[in-house]
């Protein structure tokens, strides 16, 4: 299982999430510290907030989806 830490900072930013974690055919989690979300629901994603920290969980691979998690990646 692999995961990272994330900040999404407005809604373009979620859509941009929500739209590559769709196109992966494994399973997303998101959580933030008191609740998990499918990380392919928009409502689900903007229901834990904007601006703070997220923990994405993902047990597959995929390139493009990497590269959107690092873009919004906590250092």
């Amino acid at each position: 299982m692999n995961e990272k830490i994330i900040r999404l900072a407005d809604v373009e930013e979620v859509c941009d999430f929500v739209r590559a974690a769709g196109m992966c055919d494994f399973d997303i989690d998101i959580s933030d510290q008191r609740m998990v979300i499918d990380a392919k629901s928009i409502l689900g994603v903007m229901g834990l907030g904007i601006r703070k920290e997220l923990t994405v969980k993902y047990g597959g691979e995929d390139l493009s989806f990497e590269n959107v998690l690092n873009k919004y990646a906590v250092a």
